[in-house]
C-alpha cells in the first residue's frame, strides 16, 4: 500500500453529529490507526466464547456479536460513500437505520470468530481503498442522507466510530461480563 497521509478534515467537511467520532481520532496517521485498531478490537473480544458474545449489558441493547457486525456494516457503508464521492457521483446517497440493520444482520446466529474475521476483511478493503486515493479524490465531496461529506472525513469517521464502540464494549459489555 502506498504511504499516503490523509490530512485531518475541517469541521465543515462532515455534519456536527460526526464530530464525536472525528474528535476521538488522535493526530497522526489515520490509516496507521485503522490498521492497528482492527487488531485491538479483535484482541478485546478474543477470549470470549460465543455464549459470552451474546451478552447484552442491558435489555434492548445489541449483543457483543451485533456490535462487531455493526462496526463492519457501518464501515462498508461509509467506504461505499467514499467510493461514490471519490468518483464524482452527483446523486445523493440514502441514509440507513443502524438498528434495523443490526436486527436484520443475523449476527446472533454466527460465531464471534467469523464476525471478527469479517471485520478484518472489511478493514483490509478499507485500507486498500483509502491508500489508493489521490489528494484530489480525498478532497472531493458528496451527499448522503441529505448531508455533505468529504472523502477524507469518512476515513476519520470510520476510525472514530470503531473507537466509540470499542470503548462501550470495554466499559459496559466486558465489565458487565466480569461482574456476572
Amino acid at each position: 500500500m502506498a504511504g499516503i497521509t490523509i490530512a485531518r478534515p475541517a469541521s465543515t467537511e462532515y455534519v456536527p453529529y460526526y464530530a464525536t467520532y472525528v474528535d476521538q481520532v488522535p493526530e497522526g496517521d489515520v490509516l496507521g490507526l485503522l490498521r492497528r485498531q482492527v487488531e485491538a478490537t479483535a484482541g478485546a473480544v478474543a477470549s470470549l466464547n460465543d455464549g459470552d458474545a451474546d451478552f447484552r449489558y442491558t435489555e434492548g441493547k445489541w449483543s457483543i456479536k451485533e456490535v462487531i457486525g455493526h462496526i463492519a456494516d457501518v464501515e462498508r457503508i461509509f467506504v461505499y460513500r467514499a467510493l461514490c464521492f471519490a468518483r464524482g457521483e452527483p446523486a445523493g446517497l440514502p441514509g440507513f437505520d443502524e438498528n434495523e440493520y443490526a436486527r436484520q444482520s443475523n449476527a446472533a446466529s454466527r460465531p464471534l470468530k467469523d464476525l471478527v474475521d469479517e471485520l478484518r476483511t472489511v478493514r483490509a478493503a478499507t485500507l486498500s481503498f483509502f491508500s489508493g486515493l489521490s489528494e484530489k479524490e480525498l478532497l472531493r465531496r458528496g451527499t448522503a442522507n441529505r448531508n455533505g461529506y468529504s472523502v477524507r472525513s469518512l476515513a476519520f469517521i470510520i476510525a472514530g466510530h470503531e473507537r466509540h464502540h470499542v470503548t462501550i464494549l470495554r466499559e459496559r459489555y466486558l465489565a458487565g461480563l466480569e461482574r456476572r
